[in-house]
């Protein structure tokens, strides 16, 4: 069953290594293609013959002729020879003998191929690449695999059949596993090269040493493990030396080689068991382990193989940490330390000097960083550890953290991670107000399991470990600002967030969260240090004062900061008063600094005084509004940040002139309509804003809110020109309209809902619903008529004539009904003739202001009204007026009529004369 499968391994290994062999054929003929349409046109530049680049390869003189033969083919003009030295070897020993690589190969002499013979040469290159990749790569790996497997079925067959004892055997299996190691040492020693250009995958010394590790592991697990001839101690040992052996190795056999080696020594600590396992020879032999590791992996920068050296160090530290509460401090603290010094006194040591592009971070560094940052983590917030007073430990880890990437650059994410570790570390400090709490132990529970600690210690590391990213932050921050800009702006970012998030937690979790003054003070003076830190920042830019993301970071933390002072110090009302006002400061700093975040700054403010009035629109809470009418929080409340906004806008607009001034300039806008809103409605319903169906009474002041608003946005406008101003004063106007059509003709008429029009005769909610937005309606048409677009003036004159022709026949209605107009009331045949006169009168009145205006929207109105009177007339007054009435309505409307025709011929007439 064994030996069944592994000969099914191996006739997969076999396929794919066949597919791969496809591939490359496949894309050799591609290759051969694409050259012989560059020859036969010509195309092919002397310093890029394919001849001359298969003699740099080193091609074989067996394969010389072939690969000649498809590379000299170039016309004359472009056939001059030109020499390319053959590179030197990738391996080399201490005394400078070549001890691996490929052979050097003469340069064969180019001639000339006719390209009829093109087709045979590329045939004949093809079967020598796949003659190559069958007899050189696939039949190593097999063999080298061959070779590994056989030591161990050597030894099971000993055993099955009896012929040696089990020493003799293992005895045997280590002959052979030393001996694999020899001849691959013999083989490299004596000047063995690979002679085929991409076969050094398949570098036989390097196969023959990886099949002998492996026969040694094997070697002496069983011995323990199996038989016992030795101790776990004995075989601990000699399989870490193994392990460590074999990454030596790879010095000259490759980073494959240290990858089995690494592998074996990280899966030694499994084999050997132990009944009282010490976790100081663990973790002493891992950073041996690991130091090895870094050294070689140094000298040949082998990334992979030093990030796959720190995940498994890492691996093996969270695996015994879960042993807690009997885990051990001491080795934890020294592993990490260990794994620290490794990355910075061995991978990273002088990598800021090396030559080439400067890079922002290593990235095996990431590695070590997030597996040094969970093991602070655990520390910190595990309930046995916490228990045990280990917090304080895992804060020196952060600390550590800290500095190791403040003192090697390169090590970057391990700033992010000791920055993310202590956000979650304080966040979950935050006792939910869903969680019932008893402080009295000094823990926060959920039916009576403790989920975080609160307690003075939990304190005083929040202020030690604000003040370590400050000073950190900042001071790198301004070391790098006029380099490397993704540090710069790193260091700034984490040394604003995690001094907030931990002010904050502090805050709610031993602060008062109504008001609290100490708290307020520590914020005051973080908001110092924030903007002292940015502008320290600035001048270590290149050029100075530019203000760049770092400097960015920086100030909006202020800003932050700023924010959180105005709830700390400060009730709900003035909260949001102080906030809106606080939009000015950054605004009028740019009089003096030119930084880009100040005006967003100021939109950060507005987004925070939307998020206050959203949540509570009273400003102060529905049960400490004043019922006073105008006089009461609402009007301080969003009256003080229209006026803020709209003196940033206009502060703004003279310094930066950019998106922030728009921003502001629209905010200014919406509060200015938000509180002229707030306060009809705090009016029309005693007091109350939060309840009560809207009336049409209310509605009407709010369609003459935003008509007014629209009439201001364009005065505005035709001042200091702005795209805000324009698009929003036509957005008002729009809105009014919709609020027109929707809500004063179909939702809120008094004539389908019955409402009560009022006592007073003239001055009453007809007036106020219908006259009033005609007048300011028609008004904003005659005022935008040359200042915006013609549709939009025509939108609105329209408007204003249905107004002004709704307010009239409502209020005939109201004269024959009285205050409440119904349709359900009936139509009686006096006020039916009224209706038929009045159009006739309006439909002539538009008719004059449009031509007086020279409307012809006015004008087409007019028409439009004359012709429903007309059908009016003839279809429903001769059905149901009688006697005198039917005859004074045609009367009437023949009149009007007639007299309209010979309006228009004087019309006519005059025009004719003055082009004439």
């Amino acid at each position: 069953m064994f030996e069944s499968l592994i000969g099914l391994v191996a006739i997969i290994a076999l396929f794919v290594i066949i597919s791969r062999q496809q591939s490359r054929i496949g894309l050799v003929e591609r290759e051969l293609g694409a050259l012989r349409s560059l020859v036969l046109s010509g195309a092919v530049p002397p310093a890029a013959r394919p001849s001359e680049q298969a003699v740099a390869d080193n091609v074989p003189a067996d394969m010389a002729p072939a690969v000649a033969a498809a590379a000299d083919i170039v016309p004359p003009e472009v056939s001059a020879a030109v020499t390319v030295p053959a590179p030197a070897t990738d391996t080399e020993d201490s005394t400078g003998e070549i001890v691996s690589g490929p052979w050097t190969a003469a340069e064969p002499a180019p001639k000339a191929v006719d390209p009829a013979e093109l087709p045979a040469a590329a045939k004949a290159a093809r079967q020598s690449d796949v003659e190559t990749a069958l007899g050189t790569r696939w039949a190593v790996w097999v063999g080298g695999i061959a070779l590994a497997l056989g030591g161990l079925f050597l030894i099971r067959y000993t055993i099955e059949a009896g012929i040696f004892g089990p020493g003799v055997r293992l005895a045997m299996a280590g002959v052979l596993g030393l001996v694999l190691v020899a001849g691959g040492e013999f083989i490299r020693r004596t000047g063995f090269k690979v002679p085929v250009q991409g076969a050094a995958g398949a570098y036989i010394p390097a196969i023959l040493t990886a099949a002998g590790a492996f026969i040694l592991f094997g070697t002496v697990y069983a011995a323990h493990g199996i038989y016992g001839f030795i101790g776990p101690a004995l075989a601990f040992t000699l399989l870490g030396v193994i392990g460590v052996a074999t990454i030596a190795a790879a010095l000259v056999h490759g980073q494959a080689l240290a990858g089995i080696g690494l592998v074996g020594a990280m899966v030694t600590p499994v084999l050997v068991a132990s009944q009282a396992p010490n976790p100081w020879a663990l973790f002493g032999y891992l950073a041996i382990v690991l130091a090895a590791t870094g050294v070689i992996a140094r000298m040949r920068d082998w990334k992979l193989l030093m990030a796959a050296a720190f995940f498994g160090t890492g691996v093996w530290t969270i695996l015994y940490m879960t042993d807690a509460p009997g885990a051990n401090l001491s080795a934890i603290l020294s592993i990490d330390a260990v794994t620290l010094a490794v990355l910075v006194l061995v991978w990273l040591a002088r990598r800021d000097d090396e030559p080439g592009p400067a890079r922002a971070f290593d990235w095996p560094s990431i590695v070590p960083g997030l597996f040094v940052a969970f093991s602070a983590l655990g520390l910190s917030v595990d309930p046995a550890f916490a228990a045990a007073g280990y917090a304080l430990p895992g804060a020196v880890v952060i600390a550590a953290m800290v500095g190791v990437a403040l003192y090697r650059p390169l090590a970057l994410p391990l700033l992010y991670a000791a920055g993310l570790v202590t956000v979650l570390i304080y966040l979950g400090i935050i006792p939910p107000t869903s969680i019932a709490s008893d402080f009295s132990s000094g823990a926060l529970g959920v039916d009576g399991l403790p989920v975080a600690t609160s307690n003075v210690l939990t304190l005083r590391i929040g202020i030690v470990l604000g003040l370590v990213f400050i000073g950190a932050g900042f001071w790198a921050a301004r070391r790098f600002a006029a380099g490397t800009q993704i540090r710069a702006a790193s260091w700034a970012a984490w040394g604003v967030i995690v001094p907030l998030v931990i002010l904050l937690a502090l805050w709610f979790t031993f602060g008062n969260l109504d008001r609290d003054l100490v708290y307020a003070a520590a914020t005051a003076l973080l908001v110092v240090i924030f903007t002292a830190g940015g502008e320290w920042i600035a001048r270590a830019e290149e050029p100075p004062l530019k203000g760049g993301v770092a400097v960015s970071f920086a100030l909006g933390g202020a800003a932050i900061a700023g924010l959180l002072l105005m709830h700390m110090a400060f009730d709900s009302g003035w909260t949001t008063i102080l906030l809106g006002a606080t939009a000015i400061v950054p605004a009028l700093a740019t009089r003096w600094r030119a930084y880009p975040v100040l005006g967003w700054i100021s939109v950060g403010a507005v987004i925070a005084v939307l998020g206050r009035v959203a949540f509570d629109p009273t400003i102060v809470g529905a049960a400490f509004l004043s019922r006073t009418p105008v006089f009461n929080w609402l009007l301080p409340g969003y009256g003080v940040p229209a006026l803020a906004f709209g003196f940033a806008a206009w502060q703004l607009a003279r310094t930066t002139n950019g998106r922030p001034r728009l921003a502001m300039e629209a905010a200014a806008a919406l509060f200015a309509l938000l509180t002229l809103a707030m306060l009809v409605r705090h009016a029309m319903h005693g007091g109350v804003i939060d309840t009560g169906a809207m009336t049409l009474a209310e509605q009407s002041i709010y369609t003459l809110i935003a008509i007014g608003a629209g009439a201001i946005l364009v005065a505005i406008d035709m001042r200091s020109p702005s795209s805000v101003l324009r698009y929003g004063s036509m957005a008002a106007g729009v809105a009014s309209v919709a609020f027109i059509v929707v809500r004063h003709f179909v939702v809120l008429n008094p004539l389908l809902t019955d409402e009560s029009t009022g006592r007073i005769p003239v001055f009453n909610l007809l007036f106020l619903a219908y006259l009033l937005p005609a007048i300011a309606a028609g008004g904003l048409a005659l005022y935008t008529r040359d200042k915006r677009p013609k549709w939009y003036a025509q939108m609105l004159a329209v408007v204003a004539a249905v107004l002004a022709f709704a307010y009239a026949t409502l209020s005939v209605r109201r004269l024959f009904k009285g205050e409440f107009i119904g349709l359900w009331s009936g139509l009686g045949q006096l006020e039916t003739y009224t209706y038929s006169a009045l159009w006739l009168v309006i439909g002539v009145a538009l008719l004059t202001a449009g031509v007086w205006l020279k409307s012809q929207v006015l004008r087409v109105a007019s028409a439009a009204l004359i012709a429903i009177a007309v059908l009016k007339v003839f279809i429903f007054d001769m059905s149901e007026l009688e006697g005198v009435l039917r005859a004074l309505s045609f009367i009437g409307l023949g009149a009007v009529l007639i007299g309209i025709g010979l309006f228009y011929q004087r019309l006519l007439t005059r025009a004719a004369r003055e082009n004439g």
